[in-house]
């Protein structure tokens, strides 16, 4: 019995050392894994600022020359295209040429000779009776005047029946419709307004310079990032 004690005894010795030296190695190592989860979690939190300032960057950056891109294509199309290209533009209010022509859609002419228009045309013109409106209407005959002149009657294609007046065309041409933009017209009309104007004008410059001085300003957390975890990590092994 005496004997057995004492195994028993020299036996939780050596589990007594065992347990002491398992806790001496296992304790640094604890330390290094709380210090590199704490390294993770922090970078963690300086990557999302980060990234979330380069994606705000890149949405005002895009805005911004979305807006000029629009206020420039208008600018060419309105002001530029009828100048160089010779063709005018107008917006359909009514529904009298539905559905190939509908209200919003903009009626792209060219001015064309009167002599060579035909029956079947559709023509942008000055009514000759009320308050002389432009109207946009397809051709249904073609007269001669007494003096020589070309008086043409015209009618909306979504109409029952034909216009009640007849149109004596003035001077050599006649615009002439070529093309038809579907819904442009809405647009044109929202773009003129004074607020829209303003915006585009002022409102994309704006927008631009802001995107350019956050991605010259900005930090990038991945080149620190680095350096940062280095130090906890330092101080761990010591």
């Amino acid at each position: 019995m005496a004997q057995t004690f004492d195994q028993k005894i020299t036996n939780n010795g050596r589990n007594a050392r065992t347990m002491s030296a398992l806790t001496s190695i296992s304790g640094p190592a604890l330390k290094g894994r709380r210090s590199a989860a704490a390294v993770g979690t922090s970078a963690k939190a300086i990557a999302a600022p980060g990234t979330f300032r380069r994606i705000a960057t890149k949405t005002m950056k895009f805005l911004g020359f979305s807006m000029l891109a629009t206020a420039a294509l208008v600018f060419l199309f309105l002001a530029i295209g009828p100048r160089i290209l010779g063709y005018q533009t107008s917006t359909m209010l009514t529904g009298s040429m539905a559905p190939l022509i509908n209200p919003g859609d903009v009626v792209v002419t060219v001015p064309t000779p009167i002599t060579d228009i035909k029956v079947g045309d559709i023509i942008t013109y000055h009514i000759p009776v009320e308050d002389q409106r432009v109207e946009t209407h397809r051709i249904t005959e073609i007269t001669t005047t007494a003096d020589g002149g070309v008086a043409v009657q015209t009618k909306g294609d979504a109409n029952n029946g034909i216009d009640p007046w007849i149109a004596t065309l003035q001077g050599k041409t006649v615009d002439k419709q070529i093309a038809t933009i579907p819904y442009v017209g809405n647009a044109i009309r929202a773009l003129r307004e004074p607020l829209v104007l303003n915006i585009l004008m002022y409102g994309a410059p704006g927008i631009l310079v802001i995107g350019m001085l956050a991605s010259i300003w900005r930090r990038d957390p991945s080149k620190s990032t680095p350096e940062d975890a280095a130090q906890p990590q330092a101080a761990s092994h010591d």
